[in-house]
């Protein structure tokens, strides 16, 4: 390996971006209502406020746990970020009601491949939160943070930089 290459890889391995799993608005994780995740006790990272139907991966990596009940999935991004997407707010409740999953524990994933359908207006219409959170479980791992909130966003696009301590 030249020394470019060996300079390029260990820089790529340092930091790592995830972008939207669903369309919307990104907002603080501090804007969630619910403590868990407002005051950062899973770790740090972001929230859409959705306007689509679907989760997607915002990175490649596999699935480390895709819940029985579909309102959530743990990936570990093959950059090693432990990512925990949580679709609204209590939806755990709703055991598996207005939630399709297309992706099993232990999958591959890469970028973009469908995770869960989710009927965003049913939710909603039963009283709950709809608003998805994407946390880093493994926060303690990285030097910087940071999120791209205030945006409007389409599945896709970059709104998490993460730079490894």
């Amino acid at each position: 390996m030249g020394i470019f290459s060996k300079l390029f890889k260990e820089s790529d391995n340092s930091s790592d971006v995830l972008v939207s799993p669903v369309d919307g608005k990104t907002i603080n994780l501090s804007e969630v209502p619910d403590p868990t995740f407002s005051e950062g006790i899973l770790g740090q990272g972001i929230a859409i406020i959705p306007s689509g139907d679907a989760v997607f991966s915002p990175c490649d990596g596999t699935i480390d746990l895709m819940f029985d009940t579909g309102h959530a999935v743990n990936i570990i991004s093959d950059k090693g970020a432990e990512i925990l997407i949580h679709i609204g707010l209590e939806t755990v409740s709703l055991k598996g009601k207005h939630f399709r999953t297309f992706m099993n524990t232990g999958d591959k994933v890469k970028k973009g491949d469908k995770l869960i359908e989710f009927e965003r207006q049913a939710i909603a219409d039963e009283g709950f939160n709809t608003v998805i959170p994407m946390v880093i479980c493994n926060s303690d791992s990285y030097e910087d943070i940071t999120p791209e909130t205030g945006k409007t966003v389409a599945c896709g696009d970059l709104i998490l930089k993460l730079k490894k301590a």
